[in-house]
């Protein structure tokens, strides 16, 4: 136990942004490669009602292509600033094999993985 209460917070360096660029430009990818770059646009209803990952209205890979990718690259061209964390990989897992068996996905949640690790 720290004597003063709370152990301090240990400030967080941001991310590199080019490890960034390289990051989402790897998920993206590997997303096309998998055929789900082209997966339909969400509806506005849709997104209206998406929270988390696009819980509930939307399907993970129409969450990836159409709300995460495009966020990454407008954060990287407004120069940050970047989340404190991130959990993109781990949902990844949930969604496809935990909860699923879609099949050809490891590298991408590999892929996603390391784009967390960058903000963890």
């Amino acid at each position: 136990m720290w004597p003063f209460g709370k152990k301090p917070a240990v400030a967080k360096i941001p991310p590199n942004p080019e490890s960034v660029r390289a990051a989402i430009d790897a998920v993206e990818v590997e997303l096309r490669r998998l055929n789900h770059w082209d997966v339909a646009a969400p509806t506005p209803e849709a997104l209206a009602q998406a929270g988390a990952f696009g819980q509930p209205s939307l399907a993970f890979e129409q969450w990836l292509v159409h709300i995460f990718v495009p966020r990454v690259r407008s954060i990287l061209e407004a120069g940050g600033p970047f989340p404190p964390g991130s959990q993109v990989g781990d949902q990844a897992f949930r969604e496809w094999r935990m909860w699923g068996d879609v099949p050809d996905v490891d590298e991408l949640i590999a892929r996603l993985r390391a784009f967390d690790a960058l903000f963890n």
